[in-house]
């Protein structure tokens, strides 16, 4: 992004808001924000800690609505089981995702941290206010940091401490569920801890890893780690909408006074969006890296507008065009071609969706062997075919040839039994008469039956002898 017209002083670019000129941590006290802006964000999260620590038990047809098990290459979406043979299906949902991502942040910048990222909605809807219930708000905490310790600050302090390991011990479990399902984490829980030490120490390694984010590491996930906030700089552009402050009306700055002054802006260089910022920033100083479009400065600023009798929103949604040319929002050429590539991406990734097989199988002539004869008038294949399950029933398979007058005999019995959400193999062999096999390979189809109801159809060669080799 450009910098501000007003801006002479461009230095603030040149380091973190958070990190002071010898490289030490500043740390951030960021004043709890009231406004409408706030309010919407805090029932938004309500509805994701909600979705976040349901979820995990909601089942559809006796399978969890969502499963990520990546130890098993298992994967469950919507009640619907993925194996590594879909790979295919994800590798093109992740490029859709990211094409999805590009339009996104060039249409509303970075709406998503603010609103709905876990980091943002953790931090600053549960741990931050766990904060300031047991320690106070921003300034009590300032206060405190800046003296000795006392009794009563360490008692707190520690209390604090316990609780957001022990939210993050939550928040570690339900992740775990996510992975593995909430009935198995439910299993390692209440049998005896000495089964499952490895799965504890895991736990609580991971529990460690989110006590210290939110404990110590908080908005340098964002400003530092976060790749996403990286790539905004490379995203945004004059068009998109970002939280703005419009220097137009609100420079030069003057503190406040009850004598209107034409020459001054409505600035009245207050700080309090400074103070609210969870990352450390000026928001005057034009958007930066740092700023998650998490509206604290707007609602911050509207309060110290509406007490001074000034019109709202000096800082607001908007886009660098908007503040600087008076534009409104508009949908670019840019935003235009990215959504005809995510729509093409999603025609694709919806056909493969409704096209894929509940039970997959692959089927191939056993390699190294060559046709058998079957006395005089009979030539047979041997094959081997590997099936993937990805119902939640048992499916009893039998083969059948298809258009043609041989026959299919399976090995060990007259079907292939596969168990629900598994895999299975066998071998069976295709025999055709001697009389129907007129080149060297011929072309047959295979049909797979659950009872007499046809689920799908392979092709495959058979291999019999050069004709007039007789």
């Amino acid at each position: 992004m450009e910098p501000l017209p007003l801006a002479s002083d461009q230095s603030f670019r040149d380091h973190l808001a958070t990190v002071d000129a010898k490289g030490h941590r500043k740390w951030v006290y960021a004043q709890k924000p009231r406004g409408k802006w706030y309010n919407l964000r805090t029932y938004i999260s309500w509805g994701f800690f909600v979705l976040f620590f349901a979820l995990p038990f909601v089942y559809v047809n006796g399978r969890p609505l969502f499963l990520f098990n990546i130890p098993s290459a298992r994967f469950i979406l919507f009640g619907k089981v993925f194996w590594p043979q879909d790979f295919f299906i994800f590798g093109l949902t992740m490029v859709t995702f990211i094409i999805f991502i590009i339009l996104f942040t060039a249409a509303f910048g970075r709406l998503f941290c603010g609103w709905v990222c876990p980091q943002t909605i953790f931090m600053e809807m549960l741990f931050r206010k766990v904060e300031y219930a047991i320690l106070g708000d921003a300034a009590a905490q300032r206060l405190a940091r800046s003296r000795p310790r006392t009794v009563n600050w360490m008692v707190r302090s520690t209390v604090k401490h316990l609780v957001f390991f022990l939210l993050s011990f939550v928040i570690a479990n339900t992740f775990l569920a996510y992975i593995i399902g909430v009935r198995e984490l439910g299993r390692m829980i209440t049998e005896p801890v000495s089964e499952h030490i490895g799965s504890l120490l895991t736990l609580l390694v991971f529990s460690g890893v989110f006590y210290a984010v939110y404990a110590f590491f908080r908005e340098q996930a964002c400003t530092v780690v976060c790749p996403y906030g990286r790539l905004q700089s490379v995203l945004l552009d004059r068009n998109s909408m970002i939280v703005a402050y419009d220097y137009k009306r609100g420079e030069p700055r003057a503190k406040f006074s009850k004598q209107k002054d034409a020459a001054k802006g409505d600035c009245i260089d207050c700080a309090q969006c400074v103070k609210v910022c969870p990352t450390g920033i000026d928001i005057r100083n034009g958007t930066q890296m740092e700023c998650v479009g998490c509206t604290a400065c707007i609602d911050a600023c509207n309060v110290m507008m509406e007490k001074t009798g000034r019109p709202l929103n000096l800082i607001r949604y908007a886009s660098e065009n908007g503040i600087g040319n008076h534009e409104p929002l508009h949908y670019t050429l840019r935003m235009k071609l990215y959504t005809a590539l995510l729509t093409f991406l999603l025609f694709i990734l919806s056909a493969l969706l409704l096209s894929r097989k509940e039970v997959d199988a692959t089927i191939l002539r056993t390699p190294g062997m060559l046709y058998q004869e079957r006395g005089a008038d009979s030539v047979s294949n041997l094959y081997t075919i590997k099936v993937a399950n990805k119902t939640v029933r048992r499916v009893p398979l039998r083969l059948r040839l298809e258009g043609e007058a041989g026959t299919v005999q399976v090995i060990g019995g007259s079907e292939i039994p596969v168990k629900q959400e598994d895999e299975g193999s066998g071998n069976f062999f295709v025999v055709l008469p001697r009389r129907d096999i007129q080149a060297r390979k011929t072309a047959i189809r295979i049909g797979l039956y659950e009872g007499n109801k046809k689920i799908d159809e392979l092709r495959t060669n058979f291999l019999g002898p050069q004709p007039g080799n007789d």
